[in-house]
């Protein structure tokens, strides 16, 4: 089991910034992607940023540019850098992990991005 606990997020005016960060516990090891979802009401989940076991970074294409998404492996940590926040970034955003033992996900943290 792999538990995930994601914090940051809140209320940011448009073109601000927040850092999400997702602590991972349990039993980590041969985990091959980590990466952010976001979810508004309504629509499909969507991956935001994913990085692999290599370090290789994927983004969507709204946020190339503007977010950045890192992992600090000694700390079991995942961070998602988010700069010039936009309304529509709003949403819940999930930390997921895939690796070996199955795909896990994160309770979720609001970003609301609004005047």
């Amino acid at each position: 089991q792999v538990q995930l606990v994601e914090s940051g997020g809140g209320l940011v005016q448009p073109g601000g910034s927040l850092r999400l960060s997702c602590a991972l516990s349990g039993s980590i090891f041969s985990i091959y992607t980590m990466g952010w979802f976001r979810q508004t009401p309504g629509k499909q989940r969507e991956l935001v940023a994913r990085i692999n076991s290599g370090g290789s970074t994927n983004y969507v294409d709204s946020v190339k540019g503007r977010f950045t998404v890192s992992r600090d492996n000694a700390k079991n940590m995942l961070y998602l850098q988010m700069n010039s926040l936009k309304a529509e970034d709003t949403a819940v955003y999930y930390c997921n992990v895939y690796g070996l033992l199955g795909e896990y996900w994160g309770q979720g943290t609001q970003v609301t991005v609004s005047s």
